[in-house]
Order: C-alpha cells, then sequence, then structure tokens
C-alpha cells in the first residue's frame, strides 16, 4: 500500500484521492481472497462459475427459481425473474446486459460514482462501496451479487443472504470481466444478452485495430498514466485499459510497462519520478487530476520523455472507462483511443 499525501485538497482533489485509495485497497483485497479462494476450491474439478451456467438450463422465457453453487461453495437460490438486483462495483455488466440495479456504487459518501455509466444509471440511487448491511437492506433487493470473497467476511454474508439471496462471483471471476459478464448473464437469464455483447465488444476492437493500422500507427507503444496528488500511477498490463490497450488492440508494451506489471500489487501503481524517465512509449494516454500546475507535467523528466517531446501526449478524463473492467469501459477506452490517434 502506498503513503498518500495528507494535505488538505479541494472536494475534487478529496474524491479522487479516497477512489484511489479504495482501488488500491480493493485489488490487493482481491488478490489475497484469490488465493485464499484457490486454496479452498483446489479439490475440485470445475470453477465455481460454471456452476450457475451448468444449472441454467431453462431458456430465458422460461424461467424458474433454481439453485447454484457460487465461488464459496454457498447454495443460493435464485429468483426466477430477478427486479431488484444489488451489485455494487459490478455496474458495468448489468449495463451492458440492460440491467438497471437499485443502487449504485459510490465512494467519498456518494461524491465519487462511475461516471462512464450514468447514461445508463441517471437516476439510480448510490450506495457505500462498503455495502453497510443496513444500507443494503433499505433497497429491499431480490438478489444480491458479490464480487470479491473479501467483501463477505466477518459475518457479513450472513447479514446478506439474511436480505435477499447472496451470490459472490469470485476474485478469480470478477477480475475477468469476460467471466464476469458471463456469469451475471447466466444467473439473470440473459445468457444470449451476454453472447451479443461479446461479439459486438470482439467486432468492435477488431475494427479499431484496423483503423489504427490505416493510421500507421500498428505496432506503436503506448502507455497509461494517472497524476494524482503529485505522484503517477501506471495501470496495470492486463486489467482495465491496459488489457484494452495490449490484448484487445495490440499496442506494443514498453519495458516500464512490462517491469512494473511483474510485480504489481494493484490495478494502479505508483512509478517514482526517476523510474518514469524509462519511460519509451511512442504514445502516452493521461489523466492528469492535478491540472495545468501540475509539478510532475513542469518536471525536466517528464518534458525529456519521447512522448513528449513527440507531442504524442493525449490527455483523457477520469471520468471516462479507462479506470474500469468492462465491455462498457473497454468500448470507451477504443473510441477515446480512435479519438486522439486517427486523424
Amino acid at each position: 500500500m502506498f503513503e498518500v499525501s495528507k494535505k488538505k485538497t479541494g472536494r475534487a482533489g478529496f474524491v479522487l484521492l479516497t477512489m484511489l485509495v479504495f482501488m488500491l485497497v480493493l485489488s490487493a483485497c482481491g488478490g489475497n481472497a484469490a488465493n485464499n479462494s484457490s486454496s479452498n476450491n483446489a479439490a475440485g474439478s470445475s470453477e465455481p462459475s460454471a456452476s450457475a451456467a451448468d444449472t441454467a438450463s431453462a431458456a430465458p422465457s422460461e424461467a424458474a427459481e433454481r439453485t447454484v453453487k457460487d465461488a464459496m461453495g454457498h447454495d443460493v437460490t435464485i429468483p426466477a425473474n430477478p427486479q431488484k438486483v444489488l451489485a455494487s462495483y459490478l455496474e458495468d455488466h448489468l449495463a451492458a446486459l440492460g440491467v438497471k440495479p437499485v443502487a449504485q456504487w459510490s465512494v467519498a459518501d456518494g461524491k465519487s460514482i462511475q461516471d462512464y455509466l450514468q447514461s445508463s444509471l441517471s437516476g439510480v440511487p448510490t450506495i457505500a462501496y462498503d455495502l453497510p448491511p443496513e444500507q443494503v437492506a433499505s433497497f429491499a433487493p431480490d438478489l444480491i451479487l458479490i464480487g470479491s470473497e473479501s467483501s463477505v467476511e466477518k459475518g457479513l454474508y450472513e447479514q446478506y443472504s439474511a436480505i435477499a439471496p447472496t451470490y459472490v462471483l469470485g476474485d478469480a471471476v470478477a477480475g475477468d470481466w469476460r467471466k464476469a459478464l458471463t456469469t451475471i448473464g447466466d444467473l439473470l437469464g440473459k445468457q444470449e444478452e451476454a453472447e451479443k455483447v461479446l461479439a459486438d465488444y470482439d467486432q468492435k476492437a477488431t475494427d479499431t485495430k484496423a483503423q489504427l493500422e490505416s493510421a500507421g500507427i500498428s505496432g506503436q507503444s503506448a502507455a497509461v498514466l494517472w497524476i494524482t496528488q503529485k505522484n503517477v500511477y501506471m495501470v496495470k498490463n492486463n486489467v482495465a485499459s491496459g488489457d484494452v490497450l495490449y490484448k484487445d488492440l495490440g499496442f506494443a508494451e514498453p519495458s516500464l510497462v512490462s517491469d512494473i506489471s511483474k510485480t504489481a500489487q494493484s490495478d494502479w501503481n505508483q512509478v517514482p519520478m526517476e523510474q518514469l524517465s524509462k519511460l519509451d512509449a511512442d504514445h502516452i494516454f493521461v489523466m492528469n487530476s492535478d491540472g495545468a500546475d501540475s509539478e510532475t507535467i513542469k518536471s525536466g523528466i517528464w518534458q525529456g520523455l519521447k512522448a513528449v517531446k513527440n507531442g504524442n501526449v493525449h490527455e483523457i478524463s477520469s471520468d471516462g472507462g479507462w479506470m474500469y473492467k468492462g465491455a462498457l469501459a473497454g468500448e470507451q477506452v477504443m473510441d477515446e483511443v480512435v479519438k486522439n490517434l486517427v486523424k
């Protein structure tokens, strides 16, 4: 975990700082929970997520109540047609499937939400990221979906399941947005919709790569950075926008990205300035939450980077999908890549 400055900041800075701390804690806890889950399920012959698919024998039009096992081995009775789903920090998948949840994830007392999803979640009330049971109960959900095993520790699962059927995807599934989307689609009787989302996403990735190739950008390297509170963070190569750039769009991975990703404990990892000087990316996509007066941007190290000297720094908004995992987040990233690179 990284130390974060306690200097007073404005409301926007506080919200961003709170969100960063949450994301670092979430990814660190997720890794630990994933290890524990792997040990607990070592004797099994299949992934927990398959249980939902295997027992979903009825077609969506013939929906019926059914019981499935989640990642932690709980027997969960899924309602025939869930109408009030709570799936905090899994809303990208719900929105992609055309499902509006009863409440949406937030941090900093509701000041920070997933802005990139608001065209789908407009009007949906917020709930605190740590899902206090009394808040959960106030929304009267008929199905609760939880991403990480660590989110239901210390008796929380028992409290949630007393409110509504509670299914834990587990870190191994939640960390892979395709698996998470497919599993949630199975649980909600929207298998066909999930398949279409994946097919449309893959087609968009193919089309975007073709546009980049036509623009002569194929094979060039790129990195995604977030500047906040005078620190620089880099996205790990196989999550969120890193996964989109390197896996889906075929950008070359700078050596610094590879080196940091090998030992990364979080989705976003701090890059000391002396290390930043080694970033040899052709393009840098940067979320600059410190603004025009950023000391990082004014520094000699930043000014000496290849992408900066060549005019290939592309400022992106932290309100977009660059920080998140999911089909909708990835599609937004692709759109912004094209907007910035294809003239």
